[in-house]
Order: structure tokens, then sequence, then C-alpha cells
């Protein structure tokens, strides 16, 4: 790993991140990284619990003096969102991440870096180090499986946490405060088709739309970059109406709460129109240029040869699939009208994935609002259910109501304002914290979320912000040292 990373500041959280960043640890895939966690816990002689799902619970001691103090739950998910980009080598299930300093940040080699949540992870795993910290009773609270269904935190049981307190260390801008988050829902549609020979007289393409940032889709979903799936689908529509392709393939994203950086489709295009095919993929890659020119100055699409595939997609159902994928929201659908630079309710397009008969079309909607949440998602069955589709809507998470008048957040507020000279921002964050779904099941357990300074997350070009951090880490410590007695 990098020996850059561990001399920064704080060493003992640096290097604890650099250790995360050697153990793959994709959502799903946590198995490793929670038996170093369970390791860790039991390294430093502290109680250490695995629940029945692979969370992990480690509980320390409060200093001499601070046995009065309210406990307190440092909490952050152990896996992290697999991304990197098309040209880059690596296997997410095997290869460690390669963190290094870039001027005022660390990112990653071609992939995201994991700093979504390795640095909340980090940090707690300091606390539980160190042996100089001031604080009353610490639990560090490890959830799995945050980033692709929070299925960790719903697992969790009532009776093992003791904490009055819940921190949250996995917002991404220091100097804020989130007291409340969007809930979300995955729509799930399926198209079943029939495969048909491939017409007479046709020859083959592989389209590719690449170069775009992508990003996370509640956080960077009101940056206005491209997404892929739909970009693609819109040239599709274009090409059928006026050249008659057939479509054999149609493969864009690969996770749900990912804006779609890449998407390909193999078509057959009549031989005879060929030259003015490839004249409107030179057109429409001129066209999307302009609309994004400014958040996406490295899109491209292209077409390039390719061998003629076995089969097409049934006419009706190719169709039946443009259309609808046209007409599916996408993007910010409102703002919250209090606070009108904040996301109320929003949809990612996700999957798009055609192969063996089967389409998959996979939406993430976000909203503060249930009802709103709720609404979206009839809106997107509509749109599918008249094209023919089957439509499930899976993994619904509650969103986190705001409590301005909790006590933790008041400490909170008081602390950082002796520190910095500045009173902290109190925000809302249009992004699934495990807070809501933790409150459930602790409803009297006082909750917060903080962290450092993140860009970019669930994309390779994710990065951590150096000075961030050490501020992040003092006004952690200064925090700890600051909460009531019961």
């Amino acid at each position: 790993m990098s020996n850059e990373i561990n001399s920064l500041y704080p060493d003992t959280l640096w290097k604890n991140f650099n250790d995360l960043c050697g153990i793959p640890r994709p959502s799903k895939h946590e198995e490793k990284v929670t038996e170093f966690v369970k390791n860790f816990g039991e390294g430093l002689g502290l109680k250490t619990i695995v629940d029945e799902v692979g969370n992990v619970i480690i509980k320390k001691p409060a200093t001499p003096g601070m046995q009065d103090r309210m406990g307190v739950v440092l909490q952050g998910h152990l896996d992290m969102v697999p991304q990197k980009n098309s040209d880059v080598e690596h296997d997410f299930i095997k290869d460690p991440i390669q963190p290094y300093i870039d001027g005022e940040w660390v990112t990653a080699r071609g992939t995201t870096l994991g700093a979504d949540n390795g640095m909340g992870v980090a940090a707690a795993m300091a606390v539980l180090q160190s042996k100089e910290i001031q604080h009353g009773p610490v639990e560090a609270l490890f959830t799995i499986d945050e980033e692709t269904g929070m299925t960790g935190a719903f697992a969790l049981k009532p009776g093992l946490l003791d904490g009055d307190i819940l921190i949250n260390m996995d917002s991404e801008d220091e100097g804020e405060l989130y007291i409340g988050c969007a809930g979300g829902v995955d729509t799930n549609v399926r198209f079943r088709y029939n495969e048909e020979s491939v017409p007479d007289g046709m020859e083959a393409f592989e389209l590719k739309i690449s170069g775009l940032k992508g990003g996370h889709s509640g956080l960077d979903i009101d940056l206005g970059r491209g997404n892929a799936n739909k970009l693609m689908n819109r040239f599709l529509s274009y090409a059928q109406d006026n050249f008659g392709i057939r479509l054999a393939s149609f493969k864009g994203g690969d996770l749900r709460n990912a804006i779609p950086r890449e998407a390909f489709a193999t078509v057959v295009v009549p031989a005879a129109q060929k030259e003015e095919f490839l004249n409107g993929v030179k057109k429409y890659e001129e066209l999307y240029r302009s609309e994004y020119n400014t958040p996406e100055p490295g899109l491209t699409l292209t077409a390039s040869p390719a061998g003629m595939p076995s089969s097409v997609i049934d006419k009706k159902t190719q169709e039946n699939l443009i259309r609808s994928v046209y007409a599916c929201p996408n993007g910010v659908i409102g703002k919250i009208a209090d606070m009108p630079e904040v996301v109320e309710t929003s949809t990612n397009l996700a999957i798009v994935k055609a192969e063996n008969g089967i389409i998959d079309v996979c939406s993430l909607l976000r909203s503060s609002v249930d009802t709103l949440k709720d609404d979206l998602a009839n809106m997107i069955q509509c749109v599918f259910e008249l094209a023919g589709a089957e439509v499930e809507h899976t993994g619904s998470y509650p969103g986190w109501k705001p409590n301005v008048d909790s006590p933790v957040l008041k400490t909170m507020k008081s602390v950082y304002e002796k520190m910095y000279s500045v009173t902290p921002e109190v925000k809302v964050i249009h992004a699934g914290l495990e807070c809501g779904i933790i409150g459930d099941v602790y409803p009297d357990m006082d909750l917060i979320s903080f962290g450092p300074t993140i860009r970019f997350p669930h994309s390779p070009d994710e990065k951590v912000n150096i000075e961030t951090v050490g501020k992040f880490w003092d006004f952690l410590l200064e925090t700890l040292k600051n909460i009531p007695s019961k």
C-alpha cells in the first residue's frame, strides 16, 4: 500500500484506511473485511460481536473520569462501490485499491477509492485503538452491504447496542452536520423477448457511449451529468426511426446507485444505409457534446464494425423497450420548497441489460418525502407496464426525519463554533444513510451524521480532501470529549 499516505495527519486514521484499501470489500463480498475488523477488535482486547449477517460491534469502556457520559455509537459501513474505468484491469473481489496523493486529495488509480465509507470506518478504528482520547462509553458499529440495499442496517437487532447517541460518519462535506436523509426504492423492470434471425443485407456495429463522469446517484444527481443509458437509448430511437436498425444487445450501467458512465449496444443496419447511419452517429456525438459541453467534456459516441450477431430482439419488444426507456423519468424531479438548493426527489435509470431473451431495467428512486417516492415509483411502473413489461419495487428504505432539537446537534454545533469560529451548516442529504433504519430499531437514540469532504463517490474519480480529514478527526475527538453526562 501507499507509505506516503501513512504519513498524513492523523496518521493512525490514515494507516487504518490504507489497511482497508488492501482488503477487497465490494458490496455483497464483505467476508474478508468483516474478519479483519473482528480480529482488530479482539486484538485490542475489546468486546467484539459479529451478528448473524456480518455486522461487527466493538465496545470500548469509558476513559477514567468519563464513565458518567452518555454512550456514543460510532457508525460506518464496511462495503464500497466497485467502479472502474474501462481501460483499467481490476478485480474488486481479489485486487487491492491503489490509493495515492494527488495534490490536496487522496484518490485511487482508475477505480473508486472507498473513502465512502472507509474514512468513517478508519476513524472509528482509530478511536478504539487510542489510549489518549478522552471519551465516555464508546461502541463502533460496522455494517455490511450499505451500498446495495442497506441489508446490514435492516438486519440489526434490538439489544445489541447500549449507546444513547449514534454518530454516523458517512457524510461527505466537512463543516456540515446532517440531521435527515432521503429514502429510496428500486424499481426493477423486465421484458421478455423472442430471438429472431438477423434480416438479410445487414451490417453489424457496436455502439459505445463513454467518457462520462458518472457519480453518486443521490449526491451528484443535480450536477447535470449525462446518463449513458438515456443517451444511448435516445440515439437508438433516432436510428430505429430513420434507418430501421435492429437491436441485438444493450448493456449500460451495473450499479443501481451510480450514474451510468458507459453503455454499449450491438445493432445491425441495412447495408444500403450504412453511411447515413455512421453520419448519424457523428451527428449525435456532436449534439451530445454541445448539450453536455460543461459537465461532460469527455463524452464520446462511437460505432465500430462488429461480428454479425446470431439473432436480434423481436421487433415489437425492441420498439417497446426503446420507447419506454425514452419516456422513463431520470434525474432531478423536484427540490425542497424551503431549501431550494436541496434535491427532494430524483431517479437514476441505472441499468439496462439485454441478453438471452431477458431485458432488465433498474432505476433507483430517492425522496425525502415517502409519498412522493411512491408516486414516482407508480409513474415509472405505468410507463413500463404500458410497454408490456413486468415491474417490481424492491429494497425500499425510509427517509430519516430531521430533529432540529437534537441534543447531540446542539453539542456538536457548539464544539465546532468554538474550534473554528464558524457555525457549521445543518443539512438534509439527498442520499441514503443508515440513520433512519437504525433509528427505527433504536427509537430513543439521538442521531447525527458528519464526515470529511469526499468528491465524486461511486465513480473512479472519487477523492477525499486531506486537510478536511484532519479537521474531521479533530472535531470528532472534541465532540467525544464534550458529550454530556446522562
